[in-house]
């Protein structure tokens, strides 16, 4: 089978790629610098998989790192998830996430095609829909970057488009993920926020295992059936395997495409707390506060075009990723840090 270069291999969604990779039979070789991961999650992927990971320590953005681990292993793809994600952070820092995220892109691109390599499978997001005009929403709806983190994907995507257009040989799959929780059904591996959680169920989570006193909820007066904000939230394995499917798109045909990756099915705030009161059995209480500028009162994804490019669709529903999402909570508490 291929060996596929994995970027970003330490973090939330691509330790669980990872897995999924190495189950589909893909050699993967995974390179973080770990500036927002840690390096136990080695360990438990060494545990998990029964297999000493192949890794390299770099930044992205070091190309001749990087070169170097192309011109050492010899990868047929790259699965590309190393990027700055906090949206409210992108604002406060900048040129931090366009040096970072569009940077390293280059710098792997570049890479790729000194030596001979083109499949490529990118990690984009929601959030380059912007504010969405109709629900659900397709790949050819508008889009439209509200931060700067949005605009580094949209960015990296304008960035894959062109090189696709430039040389054929090119063939690239952009993701647009909605909104992955939960974690690993073993509960080894799983979301490790760096201080405060900026996303919903890591935030319940640490509520409910009581590191936090109660959630915030921005906002209680949306146009939705309770009021808070509905998400398409989608479990990180039905995530991973996701990644697993474009990749197996690109090898086994020409050409290349965007879809989004989510559950077609939205969820309210409240339905996220109330199934995470049941898959815990703790309370997780909660104030509300004004709404946050910039956020959607409903975003849900249309997944046709995934289910028929791809033949994917999910198959955990929010009791499943809440369950899996405490597993992994429950058993570490304060994250990696425990060890």
């Amino acid at each position: 089978m291929p060996t596929v270069l994995l970027t970003g291999a330490t973090g939330y969604i691509a330790s669980h790629t990872w897995l999924a990779l190495q189950a589909a039979g893909f050699d993967v070789v995974g390179v973080d610098d770990f500036s927002n991961s840690s390096p136990v999650v080695l360990e438990r992927l060494a545990e998990l998989s029964g297999r000493a990971p192949q890794f390299e320590r770099a930044s992205v953005c070091n190309a001749a790192a990087i070169s170097g681990i192309f011109a050492r292993h010899r990868p047929q793809a790259v699965v590309h998830f190393a990027a700055f994600k906090a949206v409210g952070e992108s604002v406060e820092r900048p040129l931090a996430y366009y040096a970072n995220n569009v940077g390293g892109l280059v710098a792997v691109c570049e890479a790729m095609q000194a030596h001979g390599v083109g499949r490529f499978v990118f990690s984009s997001s929601a959030t380059v829909y912007g504010q969405p005009e109709t629900l659900p929403i397709r790949e050819d709806a508008p889009v439209g970057a509200t931060n700067p983190y949005g605009a580094t994907k949209l960015i990296g995507e304008g960035v894959l488009r062109d090189l696709g257009r430039a040389d054929p040989a090119w063939q690239t799959a952009c993701l647009r993920y909605f909104n992955p929780v939960g974690a690993h059904e073993s509960g080894r591996i799983g979301e490790d926020p760096r201080g405060v959680p900026n996303n919903l169920m890591p935030y319940v989570a640490q509520v409910a295992v009581g590191r936090r006193e109660a959630l915030t909820v921005y906002g209680n007066d949306y146009p939705t059936p309770d009021g808070t904000g509905v998400r398409d939230y989608i479990h990180v394995m039905d995530l991973a395997e996701g990644h697993v499917a474009a990749l197996r798109a690109l090898f086994d045909a020409q050409g290349s495409f965007t879809v989004n990756l989510g559950t077609g099915q939205g969820y309210s705030v409240l339905d996220v707390v109330a199934a995470y009161e049941r898959a815990s059995g703790q309370p997780v209480p909660y104030v509300v506060a004004p709404r946050r500028a910039g956020d959607v009162a409903a975003c849900w994804a249309d997944p046709a075009a995934a289910a028929q490019r791809l033949g994917w669709r999910a198959q955990r529903g929010l009791d499943a990723m809440c369950a899996d999402s405490w597993r992994w909570q429950q058993g570490n508490p304060q994250g990696y840090g425990a060890g």
